[in-house]
Formats: C-alpha cells, structure tokens, sequence
C-alpha cells in the first residue's frame, strides 16, 4: 500500500487563526526545521473577531503557516462563536483527523478565558475518540492517534512537558506578527481587544517565564492528560 498523501506528523488544532500560533508556533517551527511534516487546522474563520475581515485572516493564516514552514494548513469553517459538541461538528472534525493521518494531535487547553477555545477543546476530545471507531463514519478508515497534547492560549496552567524554543523564537515572533488586524492598532474602523493592548508581549513574557524554569530563554509548555512516558531520568 503506497504511503499516505498527508500523513502528518503532527496536527494542531484551534477555534480561530492564531490560536496554535500563540500557544505552540515556536515547537512547530522547531519540528519543521527538523523535517517534520506538520499542519494546522482551523476550526472556524474567526468571522466575528471585532477587528479584521474573513478575506484578510485568511491571508494572515497563510503568512503565519509560510513563515512556519507548516505541510497543510486547513480551515473547517466551522461557525465562529457557535462551536458546539454537534454530530455535524464531530463528523467534520473526524474526518480532518482521518485525512491527515497525525501522529501526535495538539488541542486548546481545556480551560481558558475565552468559550470557543474551551468549546474547541471539548469538541477535539470527543471527535479524536470518534476517529479511532471504525464504525463510526465507516465511508472513511478509523485512525488512532499516538497521543495528544494540550496547549495554552490566553491562560497558563502547570505544564506537563516543555519544549525549548529559545533558538526559533524570532519564527514565532514573525507567525504572530502576520496578524496584524488582530494584534496592532492601526486604522480608523479598528477597536480596541485585548489582542491589540500589548498581548503579543505578554505571550514572550509567559513563554520567557516558563523558560526561566527550565533554564532556557524562552519554551512552550504542554499538558497530557495520560503520564509522559520516559525511559531515563
């Protein structure tokens, strides 16, 4: 049987362009550059975000994924603050996961400030359950995936793993920067979130405060709700 066309290596998962960005874009970076095949999908097109347009998030989602160096990046255009745990939602998910083949899945923490990313979270676990029955949507082959991961966005809890991205920071930096409806101040029509009150610098802040602990300058932190699996200490 002849390889998979995805088959990715690992798939992240959020409710809006920029959200794996925020939480995880320099471990993307780092597994890119190491020859990783790594994708993105977005749930929805963040059509009700106060700044920025749907034509003009796509475009910055596709800067972000250039300058990540990301294999596939997908958008389900799932209704923006409407994400639901629905059988239409679950089918849609499952069968991204199922065409993409990842071996590792990263998804929102499942607590945050913001209701679509907890939404996300949940819908993510219910639908990478699915994914795995094969008699569920059998029309497409089950796929089990490896192990998943939760990433923080707006909030930051104990992290399970951490991952030194100190050395492709800069990649972050520029992912982020790509959005610039969101995070700058510029324009007449544009008002002001806290995206564009200096979040960008309170996400370096958090990733420079949990580098600190691990003796880097800046990391990414993860929980696993299932123990990291070891061989050495």
């Amino acid at each position: 049987m002849s390889p998979h066309p995805l088959a990715l290596d690992i798939l992240a998962f959020g409710a809006h362009p920029d959200d794996v960005e925020i939480g995880m874009a320099g471990t993307i970076a780092k597994h890119t550059d190491a020859g990783y095949r790594i994708g993105i999908c977005d749930l929805t097109q963040a059509e009700m975000s106060s700044n920025g347009d749907v034509p003009t998030r796509m475009q910055e989602a596709s800067a972000a994924a250039e300058a990540l160096g990301l294999a596939y990046r997908s958008c389900l255009q799932l209704p923006d603050r409407g994400l639901r745990v629905t059988e239409s939602h679950l089918e849609r998910i499952v069968r991204e996961i199922r065409n993409c083949r990842p071996r590792l899945v990263f998804v929102p923490y499942w607590q945050d400030r913001h209701p679509d990313h907890v939404a996300c979270s949940e819908l993510m676990q219910e639908a990478l359950f699915n994914a795995k029955l094969r008699k569920y949507a059998s029309d497409t082959p089950a796929w089990t995936v490896e192990r998943i991961y939760f990433y923080f966005i707006n909030d930051i809890f104990a992290a399970d793993a951490a991952v030194d991205v100190t050395g492709v920071y800069d990649r972050k930096r520029q992912s982020l920067r790509a959005y610039r409806s969101q995070f700058e101040r510029e324009g007449a029509d544009v008002v002001s979130t806290p995206l564009n009150q200096g979040y960008l610098e309170r996400v370096e802040q958090r990733d420079a405060l949990l580098g600190g602990k691990i003796g880097v300058r800046f990391a990414e932190g993860f929980v696993s709700k299932v123990p990291v699996t070891v061989s050495l200490f």
